[in-house]
């Protein structure tokens, strides 16, 4: 009796994906702190997150954004696609735009948000947090167009921070300095296609970098070479979360849940209850979620997003906010993201509150619970509703930008 063996098979490669600067970001950690964005490997911080942050602030920060969920939109009908997708009148956005969006399943409850790339004329791309292919392609009915999914075609870099444009230009860029914010512009590098956006998370003069993966380790070595007298530096998630809270942006699973994912009521939320009503345009026709949202105008929404300014300096994570210092009647809200900012030396958060709560001006109160040697305090601090976002320099703007 004979016996067959088996051949040894090679064992699959487990574990999350590498984008196509990994072989540069992985040599430059140094604290092993990473997690798992949409299948890709994304560190949170690579050597100091509040170092990380500074370089936001006071030269140019580099942070992978491969990872981030990419679309094309192409077609005769791509507007009009569009358009019955969001909530804005995208028939405003021109070709070499780039416009933030939003939008909402039909009971005007935001799905998710990102950016729209109207690339050229009837081209456009969008960016977002979430996977939504199946949704996008089922909203496909009806209209002539296409939708591809390219995540894993396209690699992608921020480029923040005061010398962010002293950096490309040393790069050999030519015509940044025309760029405006929200503007988008495609150049050659190394023979190759790039896209610049003059987009980002961080409230600071910034730019994002599109290319073909086969030539992102060739542009992350131009970069870094060209910015070495600029003190650039590679960033993880911790210090771009603490930027764009100082920002005011929205972040999915902090200010808001999708609403594909919510499984109790009331936990979604309308543009309207996250500051965002300038984004939804009821001039236009038909959109997804539109009567919804006409009703909650006419009637009041049930939630109002806050910027708080509050006193002390203990972080207000995941706290309750009160109407007053007694916390009698219950919490009339709670904070969904908090920091202390560094550049503003403010004590700083978002949070969301039930109306008629949460004008410019309220005086509020929040709850803080810290841990001190293995002890936790209760603070009651009080905070003030603000309006404007807690960073927002003047060079963000400025179009051509300072030679910082």
């Amino acid at each position: 009796m004979s016996i067959v063996q088996e051949p040894v098979r090679e064992a699959v490669p487990q574990g999350p994906l590498k984008t196509p600067f990994y072989p540069r970001v992985v040599k430059l950690d140094t604290v092993n702190q990473w997690h798992e964005w949409k299948g890709y490997s994304s560190p949170d911080a690579l050597y100091c997150a509040d170092l990380e942050y500074f370089a936001i602030r006071n030269s140019t920060a580099v942070f992978d954004l491969s990872p981030m969920t990419k679309y094309r939109i192409t077609g005769p009908d791509a507007l009009d696609y569009l358009n019955r997708l969001v909530t804005r009148d995208m028939a405003k956005v021109k070709p070499g735009r780039v416009a933030y969006a939003v939008w909402c399943d039909d009971q005007g409850q935001v799905i998710d948000d990102g950016t729209i790339f109207h690339l050229r004329e009837g081209e456009y791309r969008l960016c977002c947090q979430e996977r939504h292919f199946a949704w996008l392609q089922a909203a496909t009915i009806g209209f002539d167009v296409e939708v591809v999914h390219e995540t894993d075609e396209i690699a992608g870099l921020a480029v923040q921070g005061p010398t962010s444009y002293s950096v490309l230009s040393t790069m050999g860029v030519k015509g940044l300095e025309d760029l405006k914010p929200f503007g988008l512009m495609h150049v050659d590098f190394q023979g190759v296609e790039m896209m610049i956006s003059r987009t980002g998370f961080t409230a600071d003069l910034g730019y994002e970098l599109w290319i073909d993966p086969g030539k992102a380790l060739d542009l992350w070595d131009a970069l870094f070479a060209a910015g070495t007298d600029y003190k650039i530096r590679p960033i993880g998630t911790h210090a771009l979360d603490l930027a764009r809270i100082e920002a005011g942006y929205l972040a999915p699973y902090a200010e808001f849940l999708p609403s594909d994912e919510t499984v109790r009521t009331g936990r979604s939320r309308s543009p309207l209850e996250l500051g965002l009503e300038w984004l939804v345009d009821f001039k236009k026709p038909n959109f997804n979620g539109r009567r919804a949202l006409a009703e909650e105008k006419r009637n009041g929404s049930t939630w109002q997003l806050v910027k708080l300014d509050i006193e002390g300096n203990k972080i207000a994570h995941s706290s309750y906010i009160f109407s007053n210092s007694k916390a009698k009647g219950g919490s009339i809200g709670f904070v969904t993201s908090a920091t202390w900012s560094p550049v503003c030396k403010q004590n700083i958060a978002l949070g969301t509150v039930k109306a008629p709560h949460g004008k410019p001006g309220d005086t509020v109160w929040v709850e803080i619970y810290y841990q001190r040697e293995m002890h936790w305090n209760r603070e009651m601090a009080k905070a003030t509703v603000v309006d404007k976002p807690f960073w927002f320099p003047a060079r963000r703007g400025a179009t051509p930008p300072g030679p910082y």
